[in-house]
C-alpha cells in the first residue's frame, strides 16, 4: 500500500503558541468526509487529587519527526480522508488547550478510530514531557521514566 500523500496528513505540529480548534477541524474537513472526530486535550485543575496550577510541557527535537511516523501508520492501517495534530509545548495554565487531534474519514466509525488511535499513539510513542507544578508548590514530571 503506497505511503498516505500530504492530502491526508494535512496539519502536524508542536507549538510554544496558543491553539486553534477551527484551524484543526478545517484542517481536516473535506467533501468527502461524512465524520469528523476532533479530542481536545486541556490542562486540568486536578491531578491524582492534588490542585494543579499550571503545566510546563517538552519535547525533543525529533517529535515532529515521530508525530509523522505515528500519523504515518494510522493513515496506512486506517480509512480516512485526512488526519491533523498539534501539540503545545512551553507554560499553560489551567484550561488552555494542549492537544488538538482530528480525523475525518467518509463514515463516523473510522473517523472515530484514527482519532483515538492519534491521541493514544502520540501520547505513548512522540517525546512530549509533562512537568506539573502544584498550589503547594511542589511539582513533578508526570510519566516521566
Amino acid at each position: 500500500m503506497p505511503s498516505p500523500s500530504t492530502d491526508t496528513l494535512r496539519l502536524l505540529a508542536i507549538r510554544d503558541t496558543p491553539l486553534s480548534l477551527d484551524e484543526v477541524f478545517d484542517a481536516v474537513r473535506d467533501p468527502a468526509a461524512g465524520g469528523i472526530a476532533l479530542f481536545v486535550g486541556t490542562v486540568r485543575d486536578v491531578d491524582e487529587e492534588q490542585p494543579v496550577t499550571q503545566l510546563s510541557y517538552s519535547s525533543h527535537p525529533t517529535a515532529v519527526d515521530l508525530l509523522r511516523t505515528v500519523a504515518t501508520r494510522i493513515a496506512d492501517e486506517c480509512d480516512i480522508v485526512a488526519l491533523a495534530a498539534v501539540h503545545r509545548v512551553g507554560d499553560l495554565a489551567v484550561g488552555d488547550l494542549a492537544v488538538v487531534v482530528a480525523a475525518s474519514a467518509v463514515h463516523r466509525a473510522e473517523a472515530f478510530e484514527a482519532g483515538r488511535r492519534l491521541i493514544d499513539e502520540l501520547k505513548t510513542e512522540v517525546p512530549i514531557w509533562k512537568h506539573q507544578t502544584y498550589t503547594d508548590g511542589d511539582a513533578s514530571w508526570v510519566h516521566a521514566e
